[in-house]
């Protein structure tokens, strides 16, 4: 019975710990990503305002509008999870921003795509301006996932989409 007592102890010591750790966190970051294609911004534009079945983690994806009129993205994930994302600046094909339109997720936030020429082709830089609510999710965020592992993946993704196998991310 001891052990037991112990080991619930344990558990609700770590808990609170996470929990209150969490708090601590800060709720807002920024985060960048970018990497380089041997493609022109507009056939990368193209991929990126469009729909995104051309990622491998999209089941289905669409463009529409909103209930105010403006344009909308909707994604059916893999992991059965869906997102909708409002559409708040096109200057094509140069910028993208994209904000999180759901309400009932432990994080909101921005994506903004910037493509800018390279020597080699042309640079896509995604900009995270994010809020993470949750504080369990936060440290996940913070110390698990990281704050940049979603935009690699999708730079990642975008290689193969436009042809080139090979991506180099860098902040």
């Amino acid at each position: 019975m001891k052990i037991v007592l112990i080991v619930i102890g344990a558990v609700i010591l770590i808990t609170v710990l996470v929990v209150g750790i969490g708090y601590l966190l800060p709720k807002h970051h920024v985060a960048t990503r970018a990497a380089t294609y041997s493609a022109t911004p507009e056939q990368l534009f193209a991929y990126i305002a469009g729909p995104q079945n051309w990622r491998p983690d999209v089941l289905h994806s669409e463009l529409d509008n909103g209930p105010n009129g403006q344009r909308i993205l909707r994604e059916s994930l893999r992991d059965a999870t869906h997102m909708t994302y409002e559409i708040l600046a096109c200057n094509f094909p140069k910028s993208l921003t994209r904000r999180i339109l759901d309400k009932n997720l432990p994080f909101d936030g921005s994506w903004t795509y910037t493509l800018e020429p390279a020597a080699n082709g042309t640079t896509v830089r995604i900009t995270e301006d994010a809020n993470i609510y949750n504080p369990v999710f936060r440290i996940m965020s913070r110390f698990v996932l990281g704050y940049t592992g979603t935009m690699d993946k999708y730079l990642e993704a975008l290689g193969p989409a436009t042809g080139q196998q090979q991506v180099n991310i860098t902040n």
